[in-house]
C-alpha cells in the first residue's frame, strides 16, 4: 500500500460530515462518508444488506415490545484511538429519535432560507436535534439502556418497526460533540501510528466528556442538551479544513487529511482502523468536477484515474474514444419522476382522478428517457414502478400488475375522452422544476408539447428555490424532480406515500395505500413484504399518483491503474467498496528483439 494513490472525480462537492441533518443529508456527503465511516450494515452491489460484524452486531431480544441490543465490537476506535462505544450510540439515538426535542418548536427562524443551513443556535431553553426523525427511531421514545460492557445499547420501541436493523448507526464522536458543546477539555492526540496506544490524557478527557453527555441525556438536562444539539446540528459542516482536527475523526478505513471547499479533498488510510475493510490504497484524492465532459477530459489526459460522470449520450460517446478505459454501466438509486398535486395546487386541475389519469396518458416517457440518457443507455434507464428498483426481486411482478403499460406511449385520444367525461376543457397545469438543470427544462418542454395535443394548457412554475417550494400550497400543480434511494426501507415508502408523510409533498392520501403501508410496517417476512409491495404499487398507479420517467443510469470509467471498482445501485457513491480497490502495477513490456541479416 506504501505510496499508492488513486484520483477520483466526483460531480458534487462535499460539505458536511453529518449527513443525518436536513442540511447535510445529501448524496454528495454520503458518497464520501462511505469511505470514512463504519456501520453495522450496508448494501452491496446486488442491493443485499450485508452486516459488518468486525464493527458490531445487533441482537433482536423481543418482538413485543420490539427490543434490540446494539453492540460495538471490542477494539473499534475513532481515529484518535478513543473507543467507539455506547455513548456514541446514545448520541445517535437522541439526535435521530427526537425524544428529547422541545415540543412545538419551529426551526424556520434559525435557518438560512437560501442555503437551508442554521444561521443561529437555538436558545438554551430549547432542545432541537435536526436528525433523521422519520426512519424508525422516532418510535423509540424510552431512554435506551447502556450495557455493563460500555459498548452496547439496548433500544426498546413503542411499536414494531420492521426496519429496525437500519435505524441506528454511529454518526459523530460523542466525546468531541460533548467537549465542544459543554466547554470540556480534550487533550490533543499525538496522531500515533497503527498499533500505538492512544494518549492517556486524551482517553481520560474523552471518558469524562462521554460521561457528561450520557448524564445530560439520561437526566434530560435541557441546558446541556441544547448546547449538545446545537453542536451536533452545525459544527460538522465544512467550509474549509477545520482548525480543530477532532472534527475530522472517523472510525472507518479512511480519514480526511485535506479539504478545499468546492474543489478537492484527500482521504488517507486510517492507521487506527479496526475491521475487515482495511484499504489497499493509501491515498484517495478527490476532485470535484460538475461538468461530466470535464471528467471525461480529465480521465483522458491522465489527471484522474476514476470518474463518475452524470450519464448521457455525449458522455458515452466521449468515453468510447479513450484508449484503455474501462467503462462500467448500470443504474443507481436515483429516479426521475413526475408527481401530481392532489390538493392545494395552483389550480384545482388534479383533484379529479380522471384528469390526473388523462395527463399521465400524454406524458412521452420514452422520448424523455431517450433525450435524457441516449439510446445506448435507455434500456438500463427504463423504470415502470413507483415502489421497486429495476432488477430488484418483485419488480417484474409489480410491472405486470400495476397498469403502468397504460402509460408506456402517449394516448392523446384516450386522454381527450377522459377530459370530456370529466367535463373539463383546457385544464391548466403549472409544473415546478429546477430551471438550472437543462435536462429538466427539456423534460418540461416535451411534456408541455405532448399534453397540449390533448387540450392541457401547461405553464412553467420553475424556480431556483424549487426544493423549498415542494409541498407549498398554491404554488404549482405538478413537479419534476428525483428521489434518491439508499435503502429498501418501509420508512422511506411511508414518508413519501403515507398520509402526512415527511416526504409527501403532493397532498396524497389514500386509505388503501395507508393500509398497505401499515401492513408492511409489521411484516418482517421478505416474501410477504414483496407481495404487499406489489399491491402497493398497483394502488399508487390506480390513483394516478404520478409516473416514473426514468431510472438514472450509472456510468463509471477508470484507467488501468486501479482494480476492484463496481457499481452498487443503493450505495451513495462509487467509494462504497473502496477497501476492495487495489493499485495495479504496470508490467514492464518484454524488450523487442531485432535480428540482422
Amino acid at each position: 500500500m506504501h505510496d499508492s494513490s488513486v484520483t477520483v472525480a466526483m460531480s458534487q462537492p462535499f460539505f458536511s460530515l453529518n449527513d443525518r441533518t436536513s442540511f447535510g443529508n445529501s448524496p454528495a456527503n454520503s458518497a464520501v462518508l462511505q469511505a470514512v465511516d463504519s456501520s453495522f450494515n450496508r448494501y452491496d452491489a446486488a442491493s443485499e444488506l450485508v452486516t459488518d460484524t468486525s464493527f458490531g452486531q445487533y441482537t433482536l431480544l423481543s418482538n413485543d415490545p420490539l427490543t434490540v441490543k446494539f453492540t460495538i465490537a471490542d477494539g473499534v476506535t475513532w481515529s484518535d484511538g478513543v473507543p467507539v462505544d455506547a455513548a456514541d450510540l446514545l448520541l445517535a439515538w437522541v439526535a435521530n429519535s427526537g425524544a428529547r426535542n422541545s415540543k412545538g418548536v419551529s426551526d424556520s427562524a434559525y435557518r438560512d432560507p437560501e442555503t437551508g443551513r442554521y444561521s443561529a443556535p437555538f436558545p438554551g431553553d430549547v432542545v432541537h436535534f435536526d436528525g433523521s426523525l422519520s426512519e424508525g427511531l422516532q418510535y423509540a421514545t424510552t431512554t435506551p439502556v447502556i450495557g455493563e460492557d460500555g459498548r452496547s445499547l439496548t433500544v426498546t420501541w413503542d411499536r414494531y418497526v420492521v426496519d429496525w436493523a437500519l435505524t441506528l448507526q454511529v454518526g459523530l464522536p460523542a466525546h468531541v460533540v460533548a467537549s465542544r458543546a459543554l466547554g470540556l477539555p480534550l487533550a490533543k492526540d499525538s496522531d500515533a501510528g497503527a498499533g500505538d496506544a492512544p494518549d492517556a490524557d486524551r482517553l481520560r478527557d474523552a471518558r469524562a466528556a462521554k460521561g457528561r453527555l450520557i448524564d445530560a441525556i439520561v437526566d434530560d438536562d435541557t441546558a446541556a442538551l441544547s448546547a449538545i444539539a446545537n453542536t451536533w446540528n452545525s459544527d460538522f459542516d465544512l467550509d474549509a479544513m477545520p482548525d480543530d482536527p477532532s472534527l475530522l475523526l472517523t472510525n472507518g478505513p479512511y480519514l480526511i487529511s485535506a479539504f478545499t471547499s468546492g474543489e478537492s479533498m484527500t482521504l488517507s488510510a486510517n492507521p487506527r482502523y479496526h475491521g475487515v475493510h482495511a484499504p489497499a490504497i493509501e491515498t484517495i484524492d478527490i476532485r470535484f468536477l460538475a461538468d461530466p465532459l470535464d471528467q471525461v477530459a480529465a480521465l483522458r489526459d491522465g489527471t484522474v484515474d476514476v470518474i463518475v460522470p452524470r450519464a448521457g449520450p455525449e458522455v458515452v460517446t466521449a468515453l468510447a474514444a479513450i484508449p484503455g478505459a474501462t467503462v462500467l454501466t448500470g443504474i443507481d438509486g436515483t429516479f426521475e419522476h413526475l408527481d401530481l398535486r392532489f390538493a392545494k395546487g395552483r389550480h384545482s386541475t388534479f383533484e379529479d382522478p380522471r384528469v390526473r389519469q388523462a395527463f399521465l396518458m400524454v406524458v412521452p416517457v420514452q422520448e424523455i428517457t431517450d433525450a435524457a440518457v441516449g439510446s445506448d443507455l435507455a434500456a438500463d434507464a427504463a423504470r415502470s414502478s413507483l415502489v421497486f428498483l429495476p432488477g430488484a426481486a418483485g419488480y417484474d411482478a409489480a410491472v405486470a400488475a400495476n397498469g403502468s403499460a397504460d402509460y408506456s406511449t402517449p394516448d392523446v385520444a384516450g386522454a381527450k375522452r377522459l377530459l370530456e367525461d370529466a367535463g373539463v376543457s383546457k385544464p391548466a397545469v403549472c409544473i415546478l422544476f429546477d430551471p438550472s438543470n437543462p435536462k429538466r427544462i427539456e423534460e418540461y418542454d416535451l411534456i408541455r408539447d405532448s399534453a397540449a395535443r390533448a387540450g392541457f394548457v401547461v405553464s412553467n412554475c420553475s424556480s431556483p428555490d424549487w426544493l423549498n417550494l415542494l409541498g407549498t400550497p398554491g404554488t404549482y400543480d405538478a413537479s419534476i424532480f428525483a428521489w434518491s434511494s439508499t435503502n429498501q426501507s418501509v420508512a422511506g415508502l411511508q414518508s413519501i406515500f403515507g398520509t402526512g408523510g415527511r416526504g409527501n409533498f403532493n397532498g396524497f392520501s389514500d386509505p388503501e395505500v395507508d393500509s398497505l403501508l401499515s401492513q408492511l410496517s409489521v411484516t418482517p417476512d421478505a416474501a410477504r413484504q414483496r407481495v404487499i409491495r406489489v399491491r402497493l404499487d398497483s394502488a399508487l398507479y390506480a390513483s394516478a399518483y404520478g409516473i416514473p420517467l426514468y431510472q438514472d443510469p450509472a456510468v463509471v470509467a477508470h484507467n488501468a491503474s486501479v482494480s476492484g471498482i463496481a457499481i452498487a445501485p443503493l450505495a451513495p457513491g462509487i467509494l462504497w467498496n473502496v477497501w476492495e480497490w487495489a493499485p495495479v502495477t504496470a508490467q514492464n513490456p518484454t524488450p523487442a528483439t531485432t535480428s540482422g541479416e
